[in-house]
C-alpha cells in the first residue's frame, strides 16, 4: 500500500509537464489552502489519532509521530491531519523545531495510499494531489527546524518528508532503505521530488540515483548525502535531539531568512506549475488500464492479508 505499488502498474509514462500560467508565489498560495484543510478535517470526523504531537525533553522542540498504521501510507485523512498539526506548531511560538518520526514498527512511510487513487472520480484525485502538494509546501517552507528521525524504510512517495526536512537521521538497519526508485517501476518521480534531491545530493548524483531508481542502504545513503547521519536505531531519537540543539543555537530570524532565500525559488516552481502537474496526474491515474491494474493489485493485497 504505497507509492511503489502504483509505480508497478504502468511503464507507460504520464504526460510530460509543461509550464503553467503565472500564479502567486508559494508563500501566498499555500496560506490560501490552510482553510481548505480545516474544512476537510471536519468532514472526516475520525476518532483515530493518526498524528501524535508531544513536547520533547528539550525546550522549544516538539516530536511529531506518524501513526497511520500499518505503514503510514498517505491517506487523504492522514495528510490533512498532518498539515493541520504542522500549522498548529508553526503558530505556537513556544516551538522552534520539530522532530518527525514514525510510530509504526514496519515503516517510516510507505507513501501514496492506493485506496485514494482507485475507484474514485477525477475530482477526488485532484483534491488528493493538491493536498500532497500542500504538505510538500508546508514542510519545505516551514520556519521551524525540521529533523526527520527515519526509523524505518522510506522509498518513493515516503521520501516526501525527509526530502523537505532540514536534517535527516537514518537508523542503521539493512531494512531501512531510502530513495526515489520510481524508474524501476516504469515512471518518473514528480519534479517537486526531484528538485530537492538535486539540491541535497547534487546534479550528477541525482541523475544517477533517479535514472537507476536506487534505494540506498544506510551506509550508502550517508555516503551519497541523502541522509546526514546514520546511527543505531535506538539512538535515532536522542541523536535528533542533540542535532536540534545545534540548530537552535542559531538566531531564528537569521536562519529563517537564509532558509527562505535558498528554498523559495524551488518552492515557487511547484506553485507555478501545480495545475499542469495535477492535470497530468489525474489524466494518468484515470486511465482504464491503470484503474484495472490498481483494482487487481488491491485485490491481491486483500487476499494476502486474509
Amino acid at each position: 500500500m504505497c507509492c511503489l505499488a502504483i509505480q508497478r502498474l504502468a511503464a507507460h509514462a504520464s504526460p510530460s509537464p509543461c509550464p503553467g500560467a503565472g500564479l502567486p508565489d508559494a508563500a501566498f498560495w499555500w496560506k490560501e489552502r490552510a482553510t481548505c484543510c480545516k474544512v476537510r478535517a471536519r468532514r472526516f470526523g475520525s476518532q483515530r489519532q493518526l498524528v501524535v504531537v508531544e513536547p520533547s525533553s528539550t525546550a522549544g522542540v516538539a516530536v511529531l509521530k506518524l501513526k497511520n498504521l500499518p505503514v503510514n501510507s498517505f491517506s487523504l485523512e492522514f495528510l490533512t491531519e498532518l498539515i493541520i498539526n504542522l500549522e498548529k506548531l508553526e503558530n505556537d511560538k513556544t516551538f522552534r523545531g520539530i522532530i518527525i518520526t514514525s510510530d509504526c514498527p514496519k515503516a517510516f512511510s510507505a507513501g501514496v495510499d492506493l485506496r485514494e487513487i482507485c475507484g474514485k472520480n477525477p475530482a477526488h484525485y485532484t483534491e488528493y494531489w493538491k493536498v500532497l502538494q500542500d504538505l510538500w509546501l508546508r514542510l519545505y517552507l516551514s520556519n521551524l527546524v525540521l529533523i526527520s528521525a527515519i526509523n524505518g524504510p522510506c522509498a518513493a512517495g515516503g521520501c516526501l518528508i525527509p526530502l523537505t526536512s532540514d536534517y535527516r537521521i537514518l537508523a542503521d538497519n539493512p531494512k531501512c532503505l531510502i530513495g526515489l526508485n520510481e524508474t524501476r517501476l516504469g515512471i518518473s518521480a514528480p519534479f517537486w521530488f526531484k528538485d530537492p534531491l538535486v539540491n541535497i545530493i547534487g546534479h550528477r548524483a541525482s541523475e544517477h540515483a533517479l535514472q537507476l531508481g536506487l534505494l540506498f542502504p544506510p551506509a550508502e545513503a550517508l555516503q551519497v548525502g541523502i541522509v546526514d547521519k546514520v546511527v543505531p536505531k535506538d539512538q535515532v531519537q536522542s541523536t535528533a535531539l542533540s542535532v536540534m540543539t545545534q540548530w537552535l543555537a542559531i538566531p531564528d530570524h537569521a536562519r529563517q531568512l537564509t532558509k527562505n532565500m535558498i528554498r523559495k525559488p524551488t518552492a515557487d516552481l511547484l506553485v507555478k506549475h501545480r495545475d499542469t502537474d495535477i492535470q497530468n496526474f489525474v489524466s494518468f491515474i484515470s486511465r482504464d488500464s491503470i484503474q484495472k491494474s490498481l483494482q487487481m493489485y488491491l485485490a491481491k493485497l486483500k487476499q494476502n492479508k486474509d
